[in-house]
This record gives structure tokens, C-alpha cells and sequence, in this order.
């Protein structure tokens, strides 16, 4: 008879409930089975775990690829950090020397440089932004990495991090040669420019009008003074060593022709020398044979009242051609007329700047004018050497007197003559005084004093000591002057 499958042992049958047999057995046999499976648990506890996919020294990948991403940030943050550093220091100058020889770089820097606010504001906004998204991946990667240290270690790291690798090493490098440097930046900061130019110029509108509510304008238009800037570059180089002070003197003289007068450099009606032109042309001959000066003008019923100028060579050729081969001789000089060979007097304002001056003397093709002021009256001569004297200092030639000047005295004191203008006072002695309001140094002790003081009265004014050696009439002829 065949055994009934429900029945037979192991068959995997089930019940008449629906259990399976094997469900169906002794309830002892349980904590065996218990202690079997905790044994189990215990062991896969302890075997070694699969390992996981990591990368370089065991990291996560996600932890890499922000450490990479840091990296990459602090380079975008060092290379803006170094292109304001070189464009803002390079010379202009120095960038078309090197345009002019060729260097695409240096012309695009040129053309970034024009709008010096829209460059700042681009260099300023990508800088920010990489340093501030490498700061909040730094911390994330810092506190998966250590936990909830990682705020205090990413804020240490990135400080270090960015100032020296991204603040320091390329700012240092821009400035030991920043044209260079400004010509290799200048194409990719370009582009940088293109794009955050809206942003840019949406700040920069919003910057304006916060400070406009303060009180502050700004003046987009308003830039350094290329002359200042000039100026600027050659005291600097002459404190430093690189520019002599006779260089100095010259530069910043040539610099200054625009903001002086005429008035300031002439030489004074006091000091002319003038020839009445009624004298009989004998006299005349010998007296411009006997003068220093080539030229000399020619007055004519009071000394104010010049008629002309007289150049010593044209009266030559005019006495050569009367008596050159005349019968009557040295007789026929008396029929010279020296109002026709004398030229007709130049007469220019005293405000005129010598710049002006100096053109109008190469325009004119002539060397001396007459200095008069606003009614008229003459004041002095000027010629194109006083102008010159003015840029490389004192011109003497064979013909010229000796001139006081300046004594110096073993205490630091110096003996100077009063009719010494202040310019080449301080050119002499590297001094400093006030020459807007007047051109010498007797005019000054005047002009301080607010008289014309005796010999011997002392006058402590603009951090020097001056004492009056010397008056003749109303001229003070000879001063004492000593730095306080």
C-alpha cells in the first residue's frame, strides 16, 4: 500500500491545517535553532567587510572631487588676484612702448585699462565669488572629513591657503615685472569683463546712489592729471635714488612752463639796458659795441617808449654798407638812420605762460619781446634764453657778468642777494618757499613784512629766518637766510 504523502516524514507536505510538517516539531528543539543563528550573526559581525569603491588614500570619490574643485578655485582666485596687481601697477607708458613694438597683450591691456571702475568691479566679483564658494566647499569637505571640527579646520585652512597662495605668491610675482604680466592677462580678463559686465555695471549704479545718500558724489569721468602723475614718478624715483636732483630740477621745470608767467622770469625795466634813439648814430655804434647784449631796444622822448629794437649785426651791415668805400669815410655814418635799421618791438602780456611764450617764440622766429601790463606800460624784456634758464638753469657765455650768489656760512646760514628769484633760490638749496607771491627773495621778506623793512630788522616766516643785511633806497640788496 502505498504511504499517504501528507503523512511521510520529510516529504514537505503539510497538514490538514496548511502548516508545513516540518513546522511540527518538537517546541526543545527551539533554543538549539536559536543559538545557532545568533552564532551566525556573530560571525558575519566579525568576518571582514566587502570593501567599498574609494579612491587616493582610502577617500570617498565625493571628498576627491570637492578637493579637486578647492584646488581649482584658489588657482581662479590667484590668477585674478595677481591680474589687478599688474594691470592697476603697470605703466602705460611702458605698455605703448611695447604695443608700438608689436605685443598684442600689451593693446589689449591698453584697452582693458580705459575703464579702470568696469575692470576693478569684474576682477573684484570673480575673485569673490571663487573665494567664496571654495570657502563652502572646503567646509563641507572638512566636516565630512573630521566631523564637527570641520568648520573651525576649514576656516584655518582656506585663511592660510588664500593668502598665500592666492593673495601673496601672485601679487608678489605681478609686481616684480607687471607689464609682462599685464600683457598675459589681459586677453582672458577681457572676457572676464564681457561677462560680468552687466552685474558690474548694476553694482556700480547701486554703489552710487548708496553713497549719494550720504552725502558722497563720485565723478566717473574724473582721473589723475597725467602731469601729476609725471610729477609724481620722478620725486618717487628721485627720493629713491634712481633720478639725480639736477635731473629732478630740469624735468619738473619743463613740467612747469604751463603754470608760470612771464612776469615771473623777466628781467625788469630797472635792468634793462636802452638806447635814446635821438643819440647821433656814432654814439649809438659805440655804445652796442661796448654792451653785452646783441639785442637792444631803442626808445624815444622817455625810456617807457620803445620804438624799436636794435640787433648789433644788422647796424653793422648798415654801417659797413655807408662806409665801404665812401669818399667822405667814417664821415658818411652820419646819414645811418637807426630807426630804419632797428626792428619793430614785440609786445606781450606779462600774464602770458611761458609756455605759450616758448611756442610763440619758435611760431615768431624771434628771440626777444617786450613784457608789458594790462595798461600798457612796459615791465621788462624776456628772450627765449631766459626761458631756457628757467628749465636747465643758468646760461652764461664769455659776455656775461659775474652774478652774486649764493655764500654759505659755517653755521647752515646763507648770504643771498635780494634780487635772487625764489625758484633758483630753492633750486640751489633744495629749500622750500611759497613763489606765488613773489618772484624774489627781497619780494617775499616785502610781502611777509608787509613793508620795506631796514637793515638789520629780522623776519621769522615759512620755517626760515631772514635777516636784512643791505637796503639801497627802497631795494633790499642783501639777505641773511638760516632754516629754523
Amino acid at each position: 500500500m502505498t504511504p499517504d504523502p501528507r503523512t511521510a516524514p520529510g516529504s514537505g507536505s503539510v497538514d490538514a491545517l496548511g502548516a508545513p510538517a516540518d513546522a511540527l516539531v518538537p517546541a526543545a528543539d527551539a533554543p538549539i535553532r536559536l543559538a545557532q543563528a545568533a552564532d551566525a550573526a556573530t560571525a558575519a559581525a566579525a568576518a571582514p567587510a566587502e570593501p567599498a569603491a574609494s579612491g587616493l588614500a582610502g577617500l570617498p570619490p565625493e571628498l576627491l572631487w570637492i578637493g579637486a574643485g578647492i584646488l581649482l578655485l584658489l588657482v581662479v582666485s590667484a590668477f585674478f588676484s595677481g591680474s589687478e596687481t599688474a594691470l592697476t601697477a603697470a605703466s602705460r607708458a611702458k605698455l605703448h612702448g611695447m604695443a608700438d613694438r608689436g605685443s598684442r597683450g600689451a593693446q589689449a591691456a591698453l584697452r582693458v585699462k580705459e575703464d579702470g571702475e568696469r575692470l576693478i568691479g569684474s576682477i573684484l566679483l570673480g575673485n569673490n565669488i571663487a573665494n567664496i564658494l571654495g570657502t563652502a566647499l572646503a567646509t563641507s569637505f572638512f566636516t565630512l572629513l573630521v566631523g564637527q571640527n570641520g568648520i573651525a579646520v576649514a576656516t584655518i585652512a582656506m585663511t592660510a591657503m588664500v593668502v598665500i597662495f592666492s593673495e601673496i605668491a601672485p601679487k608678489n610675482y605681478a609686481i616684480s615685472n607687471p607689464e609682462r604680466a599685464a600683457a598675459f592677462v589681459a586677453r582672458p580678463i577681457s572676457l572676464v569683463v564681457w561677462l560680468f559686465a552687466p552685474v558690474v555695471g548694476a553694482v556700480t549704479v547701486f554703489v552710487r546712489l548708496l553713497l549719494r545718500l550720504v552725502g558722497i558724489r563720485m565723478d566717473p569721468e574724473t582721473h589723475a592729471l597725467a602731469l601729476d602723475e609725471i610729477r609724481g614718478a620722478i620725486d618717487l624715483h628721485h627720493s629713491e635714488g634712481a633720478v639725480e636732483k639736477a635731473e629732478r630740477d630740469r624735468l619738473l621745470a619743463a613740467l612747469d612752463l604751463r603754470e608760470r608767467e612771464v612776469a615771473e622770469v623777466m628781467r625788469h625795466r630797472r635792468n634793462i639796458e636802452t638806447i635814446d634813439a635821438s643819440l647821433p648814430p656814432a654814439e649809438i655804434l659805440d655804445y652796442c659795441l661796448k654792451s653785452a647784449h646783441t639785442r637792444i631796444p631803442l626808445w624815444r622822448d622817455e625810456p617807457e617808449n620803445i620804438v624799436g629794437v636794435i640787433h648789433a649785426k644788422d647796424l653793422l651791415r648798415a654801417v659797413h654798407r655807408l662806409t665801404a668805400g665812401a669818399s667822405d669815410g667814417w664821415k658818411a655814418l652820419e646819414r645811418l638812420d637807426v630807426l630804419e635799421v632797428a626792428m619793430e618791438p614785440w609786445f606781450v602780456p606779462d600774464t602770458t605762460s611761458l609756455d605759450e611764450q616758448l611756442r610763440a617764440f619758435l611760431t615768431r622766429r624771434s628771440h626777444f619781446a617786450l613784457v608789458v601790463d594790462e595798461y600798457g606800460a612796459l615791465q621788462g624784456l624776456l628772450t627765449l634764453e631766459d626761458i631756457l634758464e628757467e628749465i636747465v638753469g643758468d646760461i652764461a657765455d664769455e659776455h656775461d657778468a659775474e652774478v652774486e650768489g649764493l655764500t654759505r656760512l659755517p653755521d647752515g646760514a646763507l648770504i643771498v642777494n635780494g634780487a635772487t628769484t625764489i625758484r633758483d633760490f630753492m633750486r640751489a638749496t633744495d629749500w622750500t618757499l611759497p613763489d606765488d607771491e613773489a618772484n624774489t627773495i627781497a619780494g617775499l621778506v616785502i610781502h611777509e613784512a608787509q613793508a620795506i623793512p631796514s637793515a638789520g630788522q629780522i623776519f621769522s616766516f615759512h620755517g626760515f629766518r631772514f635777516e636784512v643785511l643791505e637796503r639801497r633806497r627802497n631795494q633790499i640788496t642783501r639777505l641773511k637766510v638760516k632754516k629754523l
